[in-house]
């Protein structure tokens, strides 16, 4: 053994050079120690005794629903139906939220879960993997056909050892985990309803449309105002069941729908069934597109994002209003959403 001389350090990032902070990273062997990453995403472990065995291993499990979105399930489905390749070993392990060391329709029934908010975490996956920066892989297109490393192990250390890690963002297919492009939105999504007016105590039934032509596909949260309506019931059209998630005590509904298969015009996307508490003279005082839960945004064949507006009629509910949203979840432990508008 030697005394204290030598050192393990390195630096974690994305497959596109994008430096990742806040991974824990833990040094296990003739020392246990820890060391958390900065903006510059490196680590160093110093005075280290040679001679011996160390394992450097990385770890990030928070915030799994950072950067996915509608567009990774579009992406994700187009690879399962051989229509476009995922193009990296990267992207694929990234794709496989299941860990099943397969990509099917089961990954992507976990990540719109996750993007509706009905589940909290990946159920057999963590946020974040890292894959040892030297490993090379046998084959490209089936990444898990020989385990990859998600720790270095040196044995019999001496001088200084350099480890680096390629970081992996779970269901983040398109990159977007690490904002480090702002997606710019040119032009609305409109989702069309006719205008009513809502009496206390009554039900109105509330059809849906929207112009899907050029759409790949979309997300968003519908607010209902709980003051003075709740919902009754969500008839389906375009949209399905497992479109949908449901926060009836916080008045809100996730959507999240990528088109797999053509949808004629003028079809109905979904029915609302709203039971009023209060008259209301119009629809706009009631409902609102919001990003409370599930960020609003579309995303058309082109490759470009828009907005998402909810229209009635000649009425648009205005966006300017400034708003405080309840936070959710409350009561909660270690962290919490505070919607704005």
């Amino acid at each position: 053994p030697t005394n204290g001389s030598s050192s393990i350090a390195g630096s974690i990032a994305t497959e596109t050079k994008v430096l990742v902070k806040g991974v824990e990273v833990n040094l296990s062997g003739r020392r246990a120690m820890s060391y958390f990453t900065n903006t510059d995403g490196g680590y160093n472990f110093g005075n280290l005794e040679g001679g011996y065995d160390y394992t450097v291993t990385p770890l990030l499990d928070q915030h799994p629903v950072n950067g996915v979105t509608t567009m990774d399930v579009v992406m994700v489905a187009k690879h399962i139906l051989g229509q476009v390749a995922l193009s990296s070993k990267y992207k694929l392990i990234a794709a496989d939220v299941n860990n099943s060391k397969t990509i099917t329709t089961m990954d992507l029934v976990q990540l719109r879960r996750l993007i509706l908010g009905v589940d909290g975490r990946f159920q057999s996956n963590t946020s974040w993997r890292f894959v040892d920066a030297a490993f090379r892989f046998p084959e490209a297109n089936t990444p898990w056909k020989t385990a990859f490393p998600e720790v270095v192990s040196i044995n019999n250390l001496s001088d200084a050892v350099k480890a680096d890690f390629v970081a992996i963002k779970v269901g983040d297919v398109n990159g977007s985990a690490l904002g480090t492009s702002v997606a710019r939105t040119n032009g609305i999504f409109s989702l069309n309803a006719e205008d009513k007016s809502l009496k206390a105590g009554t039900e109105v039934r509330i059809p849906v449309t929207a112009t899907l032509a050029g759409m790949e596909g979309y997300q968003f949260t519908l607010g209902i105002d709980r003051k003075v309506a709740e919902l009754a019931d969500i008839e389906y059209g375009v949209m399905q069941a497992e479109h949908f998630g449901v926060f009836a005590k916080e008045g809100l509904i996730t959507a999240s729908w990528d088109a797999r298969k053509s949808v004629g015009e003028g079809e109905t996307l979904f029915t609302l069934v709203l039971r009023a508490k209060a008259d209301v003279s119009s629809l706009s005082e009631v409902l609102n597109i919001n990003s409370r839960i599930t960020v609003a945004e579309a995303y058309t064949k082109d490759g470009e994002y828009q907005s998402v507006a909810l229209s009635f009629g000649d009425r648009t509910p205005q966006s300017g209003s400034p708003m405080l949203y309840q936070n959710i979840p409350n009561p909660f432990a270690g962290e919490t959403v505070i919607g704005f508008n």
